[in-house]
């Protein structure tokens, strides 16, 4: 694959602009509001062990929402915030969030928050971009699978890239986002099929996404662990490979998973996920909002929402977290212009 290069995108029309304007004004009112009352309620004060608002940029039910509540429960069973508060802020992949987050003039705020919305700033051009916040740690890293139905011709990954090569618009593909459809991207381009002359079905989540293999509408699926394995488990989709640098631990079944990089595809992009503040945290308190979320993360609660979930933590910070964030946007950016986007 070539060195990825930063790409401009195309203009995109004044009035999404303008409309993402407004969403980030009325999200930043409830976000004021909350803060308002949280800060009212809590004995702290805005200090981040006082009163912390935890951010996530999307609807509730989702990954970043389960995160953020899963941070928040860890935080109060083990004391270590006096009060903490989630508050969805969903809109424009993410980048919604980022904008409210831009605007906040204390610490205590902390959003979740990761490639999606890189995807969705290059994909959509938005106004509001992650490398317009502060960024805390990088926590973990979600891995896509790639599976088939149980029935599926396809026993391994040679099958697939042997039939796709063949056939590129008849071996058709779905997933549940955004993301799913780069991990595609990025194995085409690995296996030298050309991207414009694949078939991708682009799902809203990863139910439907597996509703188009079970009835026949798409073949294969690169989509979340967390969505997919369960179906690998209950023996209506076989799993072909696991998209990540090594092995998952966890059962036999899973640690027995090979990687994409096993199978000679170099393909090992991840869906992390990271805390950012707003830009106007100062060092002082970056370096305790780093403490806090180092004391979270080690907690038993933590540690068991990591398993269940199928996570895994990939803990980074400072100026290596800072150069991954722009590795990683410079990455996506050449999938999405491979992708004629």
């Amino acid at each position: 694959m070539s060195q990825p290069q930063a790409v401009q995108s195309p203009e995109r029309p004044r009035t999404r602009r303008i409309g993402t304007a407004i969403f980030a004004v009325l999200a930043a009112a409830v976000i004021g509001v909350a803060s308002f009352f949280s800060i009212q309620s809590a004995s702290g004060g805005t200090d981040v062990r006082g009163n912390l608002t935890l951010i996530a940029p999307a609807a509730a039910g989702g990954g970043w929402d389960t995160f953020q509540r899963e941070l928040q429960q860890a935080m109060r069973t083990n004391g270590l915030v006096n009060n903490v508060q989630v508050v969805n802020v969903p809109g424009a992949g993410g980048t919604i969030g980022v904008g409210v987050l831009s605007q906040q003039p204390e610490a205590n705020n902390l959003m979740v928050g990761g490639s999606g919305q890189i995807t969705a700033q290059i994909q959509f051009d938005t106004p509001s971009r992650i490398q317009d916040i502060t960024p805390v740690a990088k926590v973990l890293e979600e891995y896509d699978i790639v599976a088939v139905p149980a029935d599926s011709p396809f026993e391994s990954m040679d099958d697939v890239i042997a039939a796709w090569t063949q056939d590129p618009r008849g071996v058709a593909w779905t997933g549940g986002g955004s993301f799913d459809q780069l991990v595609m991207t990025d194995i085409a381009l690995d296996a030298g099929i050309p991207v414009a002359d694949t078939t991708y079905i682009p799902s809203d989540g990863g139910g439907e996404a597996i509703q188009a293999l079970l009835n026949g509408t798409a073949d294969v699926t690169a989509g979340g662990f967390a969505d997919i394995y369960p179906q690998v488990e209950s023996g209506r989709l076989r799993v072909l490979g696991v998209v990540a640098e090594e092995r998952l631990s966890g059962t036999p079944e899973i640690e027995a998973i090979p990687t994409l990089v096993e199978q000679g595809i170099d393909v090992t992009i991840t869906n992390w996920r990271a805390l950012f503040a707003p830009p106007s945290a100062t060092d002082e308190e970056i370096d305790q909002l780093q403490e806090l979320v180092a004391e979270t993360v080690a907690t038993p609660e933590w540690q068991a929402t990591v398993e269940r979930n199928y996570w895994r933590e990939a803990p980074l910070q400072d100026e290596e977290f800072g150069q991954y964030i722009q590795d990683e946007t410079d990455r996506i950016a050449t999938l999405f212009e491979e992708m004629g986007q």
